[in-house]
């Protein structure tokens, strides 16, 4: 038989009706998804798979955080377990890759940490989390511009510095678009300021991440209140009616994993696997 470890997903409030939303609900490694109170009548509890030991060893997984396929695969099934929960409950999300030796580590860290998740599973009750991306749009290339936009020796100047005066505007325009995109983020977290009880910056998003064309200049996560998601969405879309140049994301609702770590407190160490 497999030897096998605890892989903790999310801490929660036990409320009705839990077990019946993670049916059907495969964990990491297509595993079933149990939850492990704190204790007898407590109100913590944390969502758990048993997973192969082998792949969750300190020297196997860190070849695994490598190979991004893996990597995607086990980020899917975590977060579709604690979006599972989330339609339930407030949870807290662990860190992708949270494991312990068994479930009895798994209750000893609900009881040694019970105070900083009641605070933190408190404050985010009732709140979800929304992304807002910024993007500058990228101005045309006048290597590829329609002949007819670009000056010609119609103009008196030679094709060389037609070429130079597009580059230039083609210069101004990013400069322009930068502007706005600063002024669209000042909107933004005026914006968060006034509804949201959370604000969390990302490292902005390069390559493969970034979603579409543009260069991604904000990847910021807002905590805002179930009942004003609608309005929130709807001022932040808003921000770029005026704007050329720049494109805003909004993506959401999420559990609240740019908020999950508890104030004063660092997320559960993981328990070396044996």
């Amino acid at each position: 038989m497999t030897e096998a470890v605890a892989y903790a997903y999310a801490v929660l409030r036990a409320v009705e009706g839990l077990e019946a939303a993670l049916d059907g609900v495969e964990g990491v490694a297509g595993t079933p998804v149990r939850l492990v109170p704190e204790g007898a009548g407590r109100a913590l509890s944390a969502a758990v798979s048993s997973v192969p030991a082998h792949d969750f060893r300190e020297d196997a997984l860190r070849r695994h955080l490598e190979d991004l396929d893996w990597l995607e695969t086990v980020a899917r099934a975590h977060h579709t377990v604690i979006e599972a929960l989330a339609a339930r409950t407030t949870v807290l999300p662990l860190r992708l890759a949270t494991v312990y030796l068994d479930d009895g580590r798994v209750g000893a860290m609900l009881r040694a940490e019970t105070d900083a998740f009641s605070r933190a599973l408190e404050r985010l009750a009732g709140h979800l989390e929304w992304g807002v991306k910024i993007y500058v749009e990228p101005p045309p290339d006048p290597q590829v511009t329609d002949a007819a936009a670009v000056p010609d020796t119609a103009d008196g100047l030679t094709p060389g510095r037609a070429y130079l005066r597009a580059r230039r505007s083609q210069r101004h325009s990013r400069d322009e678009s930068h502007r706005a995109a600063r002024q669209t983020a000042e909107r933004v977290e005026a914006i968060g300021r006034a509804m949201a009880a959370g604000h969390a910056r990302h490292r902005v998003q390069q390559g493969t991440l970034a979603a579409g064309a543009g260069e991604n200049v904000v990847n910021d996560a807002y905590l805002v209140p179930r009942e004003a998601a609608a309005e929130f969405r709807s001022r932040v879309l808003d921000t770029v009616q005026d704007l050329s140049g720049v494109r805003i994301d909004v993506t959401g609702p999420w559990a609240p994993y740019s908020f999950a770590t508890p104030p004063g407190a660092e997320t559960p160490a993981t328990d070396p696997a044996p």
